[in-house]
Formats: structure tokens, sequence, C-alpha cells
């Protein structure tokens, strides 16, 4: 309304002046040259206005022109304007080098690219790890300065979902972990860590695992035969030496399992990502030779399969028999004598390939969940003792599920029972239907 009541008063000096002008003209008896010397006036002030306005604006960082009117409200509006550009400009400039002097500082490589992936900053990080120089390398393209290939064929994937670890070629080899963040248009924060340390730690532990347990595999293979030789000549053995002798046989043996599944373990680790020659398994094949398996073990005890799909997965055999195997065994002994485990195997409510075992057990409460596929995790000491278990079944399903590109998922509820599926990426289908108790 202000501004409005401006104009208002621009129009009536306006037209006092008009008046005045033809007042003038009529006492001098020529009106049109009043008229027209009034309007060249005002015209001669309106240009010497702008001009100033206007000189004003080639040099925004001066003080504004003085003005009177409605170009004076017009200077004062826009030098306010000015003002708050200036200093949301500052405050943003304040934030950005902020974030720069907080990147700066990471430990990690920090490299910010646009949309075609040129350079567009860089922290001394990325200099010390990867070679990039800021600000000589603005607007390089990064592809063209970091040469390896696996760093190469993550950025162009676009999938980021998952942090990418590879190793650079020669000597000595380095490990780097890329994550990459995408932002505005086809911009993207890639950050790159430096994880050799992590991965030499990592492989001498599995190089620990695999060497002990090798090497552990021979005494135990001599100790559990000369028991087995010891306890077969049951007549001889004086009976305050058969109990004894028959928990050190129970003891080696369990010892022999154990040792077996770290042998196991040891080689699915090393192999996870490095398989090349895979085969295209059958799961209902699979899941028909497993259950005549476990019927002979387990002769009591009842394996329901629910088949609705003869889709196939791609993989190692023996590794998704090893993984099903212990799912179902783990079922079979966490359950009580005379309830079903059900075993299915089709497309889930969401399409999804997917292989449950269900157990009516006990069920394990809700903060164990996220801790049972760690190596050696027990949720009841006594139990899992009394079982038989070496406490690696679950991390065995575990790597193989990740070296198929599986996701295990587990659902389970106290006094009523566990599900523990795997959920595969199809490789072909064709659909069908059978039941069947073994």
């Amino acid at each position: 309304m202000r501004a409005v009541g401006r104009w208002y008063k621009e129009v009536q000096t306006l037209l006092l002046l008009v008046a005045l002008a033809v007042a003038v003209g009529l006492w001098i008896g020529s009106v049109w040259a009043a008229l027209s010397l009034v309007l060249a006036w005002r015209l001669v002030v309106y240009l010497w206005q702008l001009r100033r306005v206007l000189s004003w604006i080639d040099q925004p960082e001066a003080e504004p022109p003085e003005g009177s009117g409605v170009w004076g409200m017009m200077l004062d509006q826009m030098y306010a304007i000015q003002r708050h550009n200036r200093d949301a400009r500052s405050r943003l400039q304040h934030t950005v080098d902020y974030l720069r002097d907080s990147f700066r500082s990471l430990r990690d490589g920090a490299i910010l690219i646009d949309q075609n992936g040129n350079i567009q900053w860089s922290n001394q990080s990325a200099e010390r790890l990867l070679g990039l120089r800021y600000p000589q390398d603005k607007g390089q393209a990064l592809l063209s300065l970091v040469r390896y290939p696996e760093f190469s064929t993550y950025l162009l994937d676009g999938d980021y979902q998952q942090p990418r670890v590879f190793a650079t070629p020669g000597y000595p080899q380095r490990h780097f972990q890329v994550e990459v963040s995408s932002f505005g248009v086809g911009d993207r924060l890639i950050l790159v860590r430096d994880v050799t340390r992590m991965v030499q730690i990592e492989q001498t532990r599995q190089d620990f695992i695999g060497n002990v347990s090798h090497e552990l595999r021979t005494p135990l293979t001599v100790i559990s035969g000369y028991l087995d030789t010891i306890l077969d000549n049951d007549a001889n053995i004086p009976l305050n030496l058969r109990k004894p002798l028959q928990q050190m046989s129970q003891q080696a043996e369990r010892m022999e399992n154990l040792v077996r599944d770290l042998l196991w373990l040891s080689k699915i680790e090393a192999a996870e990502g490095k398989r090349i020659d895979q085969e295209t398994v059958c799961l209902g094949s699979l899941l028909t030779e497993l259950a005549e398996e476990l019927k002979t073990a387990y002769p009591t005890r009842d394996i329901e399969r629910l088949t609705t799909s003869d889709a196939k997965v791609q993989g190692d055999y023996r590794e998704l028999y090893s993984a099903i195997s212990n799912l179902v065994v783990n079922a079979i002994k966490y359950s009580p004598e005379g309830t079903p485990v059900v075993v299915s195997y089709g497309a889930d409510e969401q399409g999804v390939l997917t292989l449950s075992v269900k157990d009516a057990g006990l069920g394990i409460a809700e903060e164990h969940l996220p801790r049972l596929t760690e190596r050696f995790y027990r949720v009841d000491e006594s139990r899992s003792f009394a079982g038989g278990g070496t406490g690696l079944g679950l991390a065995i399903v575990k790597h193989v599920a990740a070296s198929h590109n599986a996701v295990l998922s587990i659902h389970s509820e106290l006094g009523k029972g566990s599900e523990f599926s795997l959920k595969f990426p199809e490789v072909s289908a064709a659909t069908g239907a059978e039941a069947n108790v073994a």
C-alpha cells in the first residue's frame, strides 16, 4: 500500500505541474509552449535519475545515490535487497569455507565431481592417496587421472548403495574403500579411505584360522583313531576308564567337527567375490537330496518340503548345500520332537525367489538376532553344547549368502519358533507345485 500511495503522490505532483503549466501558458498566451517546457524538464530529471541508478548498478559496492519520491523509494528497496543478498552470500560462503576446511582436515580423500565426472574440488588426502592436485586438476576428468579399473567400473555403474573396496596394481599393493554420494544435478561426493591395514589384518586372521585348523586336523584324526580302536575292544577296558574314554571320543569328534567347519568357512571366505566358474543349481533337487540324507541321520523327525517353483540359481552347489543343511539341522536340533521342520522354496509375496526354513522351537529373543551370524555366538551356552553345535553354522550361511548375492533374513518369536530365509536373485524359472514329507 505504501508503494501505491507513492505512485498516487507522483501522479498528483505531475497533474499539479501540468495545471501550473496551463495557467502560466494562458497568462503568457502559449499553453503548448508551457506544457512542453514542463514535460521536457520532467524528462531531463527522469533521465538524470535513471543514469545515476544505472551507474550504481554497474558499481554495486558503492553507496546508492540519493533520490526523492518514487526514485528514492526504489533506491531504498534495491539497496535493502542488495544488502540482504550480500549477507546471504557471505553466510553461504562462510558455510562453504567451513565445509571445505572440514573436508580438508579429513584423513580420507574427498573429491567433488560434476555430472560430467570433472573434478570441482579435492582435499590434500586425495593428493596423498590418489595423486590428485587441487586447484591444478580442477575441471579435469577424474577417470583420466585415476586409472584403476575397479574404481572406474564402480563410478560408472551408478549403484552406490554399498561402498566398494579395490586393490591397486603393482607393489606394494594398497587397498582403498570408495564411497560415493550423489547430490544436486548429477554432482557426486567421493570419499576414499586407505583400508590396506584392515585388509591385511583380515587376511592374516583368515590365514591363521585356516593354518591352525589344518594343523589340528592330523593330530585329531590320530587321537580319534586310537580312541575308536580302544573303544572297539570294550571288553578289555576297565570299568573306571570307559566313561572317560567315551567322553574323550565325544569331545574329539566335536573338535573334528569344529575344525571341519573352520576349514570350510575359511575356504568360503577366501573364494568370496573371486568365484569365476559357477553352475546353475536347481534348489528343488538339492532339497530332495538333503531330505534323503537327513532322513537317515534323523529318522524320527519330519521334514516337510513345499516347493512352488522350479527356478534355478547361479552359484556353487556344495556351498549352497552346506548353507541350507546348516539351517535345516539347526531347526531340527532346536525344535521339539513331534513337530515338523518346514522347508519352503518359491516366490514370496513380493515375487522374490525365497528359500525358508521354519521350526516350532523355543524361538530367539529379539536382542540376539543381530549377532546370530557371528562366529561362536551362542544364545544359550548349555543348549548349544548339548546339541553338539560348533557355533559356526550361521556364519557359514551368512558368507554363502553373500557370495551368491542372496540376503539372509531371520524372524523369530519366543515360544513360537523361528524362520530363516534366503532371498536369491533368479536365473530361470518355471512354476509348479509339490508338497511332501520326508
